[in-house]
C-alpha cells in the first residue's frame, strides 16, 4: 500500500509540472559564480547539471531531482526566466 501512495504522489507531481501542451516544464540554469573554492560535492553537482564554465546556460526539465541540485548550488547559479 505504501508503494501505491508514492505512485499517486508521483503522478500528482507530474501533472502539476506539465504545461498546457503536455510537456514537462523546463528551467534554464546559468552558472554566475566560480566553482573555485567550492566543496567537491558542489563541483560534482555543477558537473551533473552540465555547468562546466562560468556564464554557461543549460536547460533541464523541472523535476524534483534537478530542483534539489539547483538548491544545493543556489549560491553559484541563477535560474533564468523565459
Amino acid at each position: 500500500m505504501h508503494g501505491r501512495s508514492l505512485r499517486t504522489a508521483e503522478l500528482v507531481w507530474k501533472e502539476y509540472l506539465e504545461d498546457k501542451e503536455g510537456f514537462m516544464a523546463t528551467i534554464k540554469i546559468k552558472q554566475v559564480k566560480s566553482r573555485i573554492g567550492a566543496p567537491i560535492d558542489q563541483k560534482r553537482t555543477l558537473d551533473a547539471l552540465g555547468l562546466t564554465k562560468l556564464n554557461k546556460v543549460v536547460e533541464h526539465e523541472s523535476t524534483p531531482s534537478v530542483l534539489g541540485m539547483v538548491e544545493k548550488v543556489k549560491h553559484l547559479v541563477a535560474v533564468i526566466k523565459d
